[in-house]
């Protein structure tokens, strides 16, 4: 019998980590969901890891919840040696925790913001990094693995300031240069762009608003798809030839023939905007 594949999503309790991390379970994969919220009211959006977790399994994969506060190294350290001793190998891990505040799309200018708002440099950017510094070992070992970032346009517009900005730019750039170091190991890094995402916060937002904002629900990808996207990418045995890009993850349902929920095909920012991810240039020093 074929060994499920191995994933972990990180902050997963909600939002896209939750989607993503349901839709690696309906595809057989045992899936460890970490995040910090573990009953009601740890946080002020519904949704835990153990809630999580038992949806990928009734989702038809087997979820295993770990409670993680990515801003501290050593349970991500843990994590991952846990991982290894439990399972023995790793295959999948979509970087996801992002700690966003809720004055981020507030109006106003970077400095009329709360500093706060930074923090998703710590969670966001440097966590991303930390887990795949501690996610390489196991999949270069293997010789076998994929290493994801969601991201999104504002990696290449203006979106909501510099911080978020910077966040989305750094996990594509990520993805770049660690696919040159983990090439000869024929371990793959990509960054993935999402469009918007019918999260419980955008519902909250859109339920704040209904007039202004009455086109965008239609214009939403569930948080499920990226995590079908995701798992399209790490079945595609021309995997190793994408890596170090960053895809838009409704290019790549088209590219894999599939739709959303409801048969949605969702449009690409590259039609609706014009943007499009930059290219890294191929100059390697070392």
């Amino acid at each position: 019998m074929t060994a499920r594949p191995v994933a972990v999503v990180t902050g997963a309790s909600r939002g896209a980590g939750r989607g993503i991390a349901i839709a690696l379970g309906s595809h057989g994969c045992t899936v460890y969901v970490t995040g910090r919220s573990e009953k009601a009211g740890d946080h002020p959006l519904p949704g835990t890891i153990w809630e999580t977790a038992n949806a990928v399994t009734q989702a038809g994969g087997r979820g295993i919840a770990v409670r993680v506060d990515h801003a501290d190294d050593s349970q991500v350290e843990a994590l991952f040696a846990r991982v290894s001793e439990d399972e023995g190998r790793l295959d999948i891990l979509v970087n996801n925790a992002c700690a966003l505040h809720d004055d981020l799309t507030a109006p106003g200018n970077f400095w009329e913001k709360p500093l706060a708002i930074v923090e998703m440099l710590d969670v966001g950017l440097r966590s991303a990094y930390v887990a795949s510094f501690h996610a390489a070992p196991l999949m270069v070992a293997q010789r076998h693995g994929l290493i994801m970032f969601t991201s999104a346009s504002g990696a290449a517009h203006y979106s909501f300031g510099p911080a978020y900005g910077g966040h989305k730019a750094g996990l594509d750039k990520f993805a770049a240069d660690m696919a040159v170091d983990l090439r000869p190991f024929h371990v793959a890094a990509l960054s993935i762009w999402m469009g918007a995402l019918l999260t419980d916060r955008l519902r909250m937002v859109i339920a704040s608003d209904p007039i202004k904002y009455r086109d965008l629900e239609a214009a939403t990808e569930t948080p499920e798809f990226t995590g079908h996207v995701i798992w399209a990418l790490y079945s595609d045995p021309a995997l190793m030839d994408m890596s170090g890009q960053a895809v838009i993850g409704a290019e790549m349902a088209v590219k894999y023939g599939f739709s959303d929920q409801g048969g949605r095909q969702p449009r690409s920012c590259r039609d609706t905007h014009q943007v499009a991810p930059r290219q890294q240039y191929p100059l390697i020093l070392r």
